[in-house]
């Protein structure tokens, strides 16, 4: 018995018949019932939100901008979003409204704009009041799953159009700031290199002022000097002042009685004058009587001498010897002597009595001139008094006069040190004010000053810096062209899958002949392999040709649709063939389980780690990515290893379906009575 007469005689089997025909042929439209029906429900449901009715609430107030201009932001979405159809736009007046309309169900969702909305959009032109504009959005998952995550890309979508709308006027202004601040950067510059000029003449004025400093420090050093100089003879003027002032009060005091002493002195000096005048009188007339006498006594001599001579008692030469003797004093000489002192004491006494005239006069005079000199030396004493009064004063003022010397030279030096600290500040002021002006022109050269076609372009720019330059290697052309490789590849094995319900993996009359079990084994595949080929064939064709999926490689798409078929029958027919009715079990549970790790909706990568092992064994998941690369034109080289694993897949199949006949040749009580039959 050959393989081919084996598969014949389960095919002939199957469609003698017109029952047998009718399950075959319902058979073969599962997978177009399951894949090619889900697909067209589901091929563009992005391009139908129009018909979805959505609730749109516009509360905006407005707003005016920073130059002026009047922003209507909320009911320029607004006017946007109906527009544009994507849904079915219902304005409602209130927000209660509409939240009552999504609670309901009446509406799939509510956007609502509120009021505030174009006031917080131009708030970021005041630093200290900028808030976020805000859309409201309102949905309830008991409506539609689904439908959050559509409109949260409709959010997005408005909440970009919106940013960019203000952020491009926002970057204008911006921009324009930036111009402004060139211009005054530039002034500012120019202002900075006469600062600069001016620092550099407070520069040369401070030198200027710390030599001034330094000589008025010297300066109020000497006078500090001389005035503790001054201080000190203040003090000894103070102390002389004190000494003559006492000096002449006891003066004052032991005058007092002068001016009568005085006068007492000038009687008595002229009574003594008196006095002398006549004793010198007296005098006077005793030098004439003994001048008188001195002459008379000459003459007696003379006639002495004469008589005598008469007598002859002498001769003429002893009278003329006597008279010479008379003559040289011999014989006068105690009259002489006594007139001689007589004269002589006259003379004397003629002196007193001038001296005493004199003294007569001069005690008259002081007598007259006491008086006053008693009033000088009173008044001479007050002034004394008032000279140290006012030397005490000046001596308290020099101390005064000193302590502000001290400090005026202490404050000269202070002023010296800070003009010092003046001149150097100033100096290194003229050099920071030169290169402020430096680094401010510099500056100025750097700062944007764009006319108004660049901050159009830079403003666009700002208010989108990013743009997504999206080259698609390969690209489905829809929602439906996305889901086609998954439920393609899930129909043709769910297609396979109902095959078992009505046809035999391996025949009893197989296992009864004598035929090599894998011919019997191969043999009991080919009809499901025949039908799958049907189901894979016919699905291509309706889904390329009804929906129009269009991919870019049709024929090698249906020849690796074949050869999933294979590989899928296969295997199903051999677990089934091997465990039986339970075997039907087996492979829904194995296609629940490549369900989930296929990567058929979200990348396989985002399940759980144990169905990442589930996924590299099981070949619905290369199916899938397979399939991809052939209808979105993807590279092609991971064609030909994919198609080498599920020849794998159909050889394990295979050895599956021939250990089935190995072990089933061998009839027990469940053979001819099975526990469960499915």
């Amino acid at each position: 018995m050959t393989v081919l007469r084996l598969a014949r005689s389960e095919l002939k089997r199957m469609t003698g018949g017109l029952l047998p025909k009718l399950t075959i042929l319902a058979l073969t439209m599962v997978p177009l019932l399951y894949g090619a029906v889900y697909l067209y429900a589901n091929w563009d449901p992005y391009g139908n939100l129009d018909k979805i009715d959505a609730a749109l609430v516009v509360q905006d107030a407005g707003a005016t901008s920073s130059d002026g201009t009047q922003l209507q932001a909320g009911r320029k979405v607004a006017d946007s979003l109906v527009e544009g159809h994507v849904f079915n736009w219902q304005q409602v007046d209130t927000a209660e409204e509409a939240d009552a309309g999504v609670q309901s169900g009446k509406y799939a969702f509510a956007l609502k704009i509120p009021k505030d909305f174009s006031a917080n959009l131009v708030s970021p032109g005041s630093f200290d009041a900028a808030n976020q504009a805000m859309l409201n959005v309102t949905t309830n998952d008991a409506n539609n799953y689904l439908l959050s995550t559509i409109v949260d890309k409709l959010t997005t979508a408005v909440h970009s159009t919106v940013a960019k709308e203000v952020g491009e006027e926002t970057a204008n202004q911006l921009l324009t700031g930036f111009g402004t601040i060139h211009a005054q950067i530039v002034k500012a510059a120019d202002g900075a290199a006469k600062l600069s000029d001016g620092v550099s003449k407070l520069s040369s004025g401070a030198a200027a002022l710390h030599d001034g400093t330094a000589q008025l420090r010297r300066g109020t050093a000497e006078l500090a000097a001389g005035q503790a100089k001054l201080r000190d003879g203040a003090n000894q003027l103070n102390a002389g002042a004190g000494q003559l002032s006492a000096g002449l009060s006891e003066l004052r005091d032991k005058t007092a009685s002068l001016p009568a002493d005085s006068r007492k002195l000038a009687d008595g000096a002229a009574q003594v004058a008196a006095g002398n005048a006549q004793l010198n009188a007296k005098v006077q007339d005793v030098v004439g009587q003994l001048e008188a006498f001195d002459a008379g006594a000459r003459d007696r001599v003379v006639a002495a001498n004469a008589r005598l001579m008469d007598a002859g008692v002498i001769t003429q030469e002893q009278a003329d010897r006597i008279l010479a003797d008379y003559d040289t004093g011999a014989a006068s000489a105690p009259v002489a002597g006594a007139k001689a002192k007589i004269a002589a004491d006259a003379a004397k006494i003629q002196q007193l009595s001038d001296g005493s005239a004199a003294v007569s006069a001069g005690a008259a005079k002081l007598a007259q001139a006491m008086p006053a000199l008693t009033g000088a030396i009173g008044q001479a004493s007050a002034g004394a008094e008032q000279l140290s009064t006012g030397a005490a004063t000046l001596a308290a003022g020099q101390q005064t006069a000193l302590d502000g010397a001290s400090a005026l030279a202490d404050g000269a030096a202070k002023l010296d040190d800070g003009a010092a600290r003046l001149a150097s500040g100033a100096a290194t002021a003229a050099d920071g004010s030169r290169t402020l002006a430096d680094e401010l022109a510099k500056g100025a050269g750097k700062i944007p000053n764009p006319d108004d076609a660049q901050k159009s372009e830079v403003s666009k720019v700002i208010a989108d810096p990013v743009a997504v330059n999206n080259v698609s290697q390969a690209k489905a052309g829809s929602y439906g062209a996305g889901l086609a490789p998954f439920f393609l590849t899930l129909a043709l094995w769910i297609g396979v899958f109902m095959l078992v319900q009505a046809m035999r993996p391996i025949t009893q009359r197989a296992l009864a002949s004598n035929a090599p079990s894998w011919k019997i084994a191969v043999g009991g595949w080919l009809p499901f392999f025949a039908v799958s080929v049907l189901q894979a064939s016919i699905l291509t064709l309706v889904v390329d040709l009804g929906l129009g999926l269009n991919p870019a490689h049709p024929v090698l798409m249906w020849l690796f649709m074949l050869a999933a078929a294979m590989a899928f029958s296969a295997i199903i027919q051999g677990v089934v063939a091997l465990l039986g009715t339970p075997g039907k079990f087996v492979v829904l549970i194995l296609l629940v389980l490549q369900l989930v790790s296929s990567g058929g909706t979200f990348p396989w990568q985002t399940t759980p780690e144990p169905l990442h092992v589930v996924h590299q064994i099981m070949p619905m998941g290369y199916v899938v990515t397979g399939m991809r690369h052939l209808v979105y034109g993807g590279d092609l080289s991971m064609i030909l290893p994919t198609v080498l694993g599920l020849l794998g897949y159909t050889l394990l199949g295979a050895a599956l379906s021939t250990l089935a006949v190995r072990k089933h040749k061998y009839w027990t009580l469940k053979t001819l009575k099975p526990e469960i039959a499915v």
